[in-house]
């Protein structure tokens, strides 16, 4: 279960755009009038948590397959609330 590279690569990606999100709604005042940005806050923690994870499974010399089915279990999450968080910018825009 080598899945620990994917899933460092693609979550550090998506803390990028968690930030990027969070900046430009700070950027442009609409932060006050939406949750997006706190979702996008509970999303990137959760792409932290899994880069964590996945970093520590490369730096192990054992096999850690715990530490990739919970990598992988916060990273879905976080895609999730990404998503939820791209959502209310969408709708909030939209007004």
């Amino acid at each position: 279960m080598e899945r620990f590279p994917n899933i460092l690569n693609a979550a550090s990606n998506l803390l990028g755009i968690c930030f990027l999100i969070i900046t430009g709604l700070s950027l442009t005042g609409s932060n006050s009038r939406s949750y997006a940005d706190e979702t996008a806050w509970g999303s990137a923690i959760c792409f932290l948590i899994s880069i964590g994870l996945s970093y520590y499974g490369i730096r192990t010399a054992k096999t850690a397959e715990g530490l990739a089915v919970w990598a992988d279990r916060i990273f879905m999450l976080g895609i999730a609330i990404l998503t939820a968080s791209i959502l209310i910018v969408g709708f909030a825009l939209a007004r």
